[in-house]
């Protein structure tokens, strides 16, 4: 059921492919170069791209369900409950398993607990669920926690690097560091606070979980990182669409990173205020803002697994796709998260 090939307009992977064929079979979708013997069983004058992905959200924090109707058809979840967050993944992967001709489930990814320092953020914060902190006394703790999250099946390790609260001494960030890596987990930090972003650097993460806010930083360091580690985007936290003087030193910063051949992720920090629970036109629309052209806007959005999976969400955009950069950000607001099964449905 839903299975053929279908004639779009435009359809993504790794860049615009412009007219395209899509081979659905088995819930999964696919570009091919030429129609199957049976021709084309329907078009579609819009988009065809990998699900979206929001690669910072707290799951605890939001109304889950509302995430695919708002187009997100996979999260990173950087901070929660790990045991909760486990069952959670575990649930939505059997659903994809179990109906790849039909509802499709979000696809889950997750970090579990944040591993902080002791008394250091966010365990001060009354919105964190102490199931969702590791405080860290010790390099021994260290290599504990990431084993503690390995075995709930994370999917990357969150370090809590807030210079403003109790920190993390670097031999500890870098037993972090290590023992993800010879798990072969990356690591993601939250750095937040003057010099947090250059010790993240200095401990090798993989990841920042925000674009960096508190500083403007050093054209050197912000060339280093743009070597070795990506950046997720969450500049409408600062201000939720009002332009605060920390939205523009992050924005900056991020032009900046990106300029020197960074790779910036969407994301929004879900949870983290008046955010609307799907996709974030303001977010999209701050990433051109910061001189993200449209390749890389998409980018930042449509990044599939590695391998296909049965009965997860891609993403379609009826309409056709704006030739100008002013729209992209509207435009990309409209995706639909949807099974691939589902396309024939929307084809005429």
């Amino acid at each position: 059921m839903g299975d053929g090939c279908f004639a779009v307009a435009d359809a993504w992977a790794d860049g615009w492919r412009g007219p395209s064929l899509v081979q659905v079979t088995g819930g999964v979708a696919s570009i091919v170069e030429t129609a199957p013997p049976n021709g084309v069983d329907g078009t579609l004058d819009g988009a065809v791209l990998p699900g979206f992905t929001d690669s910072h959200v707290h799951l605890g924090l939001i109304d889950a369900e509302a995430l695919v109707p708002g187009g997100i058809a996979r999260v990173l979840d950087l901070g929660g409950d790990p045991v909760a967050l486990s069952a959670l993944s575990a649930r939505a992967a059997r659903s994809m398993g179990e109906n790849a001709d039909g509802a499709g489930a979000l696809d889950i990814e997750y970090a579990g607990a944040f591993l902080t320092a002791t008394g250091g953020y966010p365990g001060t914060r009354s919105w964190a669920d102490p199931a969702a902190v590791r405080e860290l006394a010790s390099v021994e703790d260290a290599i504990a926690a990431v084993a503690e999250m390995h075995g709930f099946g994370a999917h990357v390790i969150k370090l809590a690097l807030h210079d403003d609260e109790a920190v993390l001494d670097g031999d500890i960030s870098r037993a972090v560091v290590g023992s993800a890596h010879e798990l072969g987990l990356p690591v993601v930090a939250h750095v937040e606070g003057i010099g947090s972003a250059a010790r993240a650097a200095d401990a090798g993460v993989d990841l920042l979980a925000h674009t960096p806010w508190s500083e403007p930083l050093p054209d050197a360091l912000v060339a280093g990182m743009a070597k070795r580690m990506r950046w997720v985007s969450t500049l409408d936290i600062h201000g939720w669409g009002e332009r605060t003087d920390d939205f523009e030193v992050a924005r900056d910063n991020l032009a900046r990173f990106h300029r020197a051949g960074g790779e910036v992720l969407y994301g929004t920090d879900l949870g983290n205020g008046p955010l609307p629970t799907g996709i974030n036109q303001r977010e999209l629309e701050a990433l051109v803002d910061a001189g993200l052209d449209a390749g890389a806007v998409v980018r930042s959005l449509a990044r599939p697994r590695s391998g296909a999976r049965p009965g997860g969400l891609i993403s379609i955009i009826p309409t056709p796709r704006p030739r100008e950069l002013g729209g992209l950000a509207a435009w990309l607001a409209t995706a639909q998260a949807v099974p691939a099964a589902q396309i024939q449905e929307m084809t005429s």
